[in-house]
């Protein structure tokens, strides 16, 4: 996989912006990757040296539309802490 592949987009909440005072960023990442293929990828896009990477999975949740019923999908989040510099998301 590559970089591009591994990081699908940043994750902006009000949780992750007080989180980006301590250096650590929230993106979205693909379901199949790990903690290595995180930090590399993340190296590459941003240039900038990773710390740690904690990875979690988000289950779906069960949604409706009138009488039919669903899951949306199910997503992986990393949390990456930075050893140095900052990543320009906004």
């Amino acid at each position: 996989m590559e970089a591009r592949d591994i990081i699908k987009r940043p994750v902006i909440t009000e949780r992750s912006a007080d989180l980006m005072s301590e250096d650590k960023y929230t993106f979205d990442v693909d379901v199949r990757a790990n903690k290595t293929q995180v930090k590399h990828a993340v190296e590459e896009i941003f240039d900038v040296k990773v710390d740690k990477v904690n990875i979690m999975n988000v289950k779906p949740k069960k949604k409706r539309m009138g009488r039919y019923e669903g899951y949306t999908n199910r997503r992986r989040k990393a949390i990456v802490k930075l050893k140095e510099g900052s990543i320009e998301i906004f």
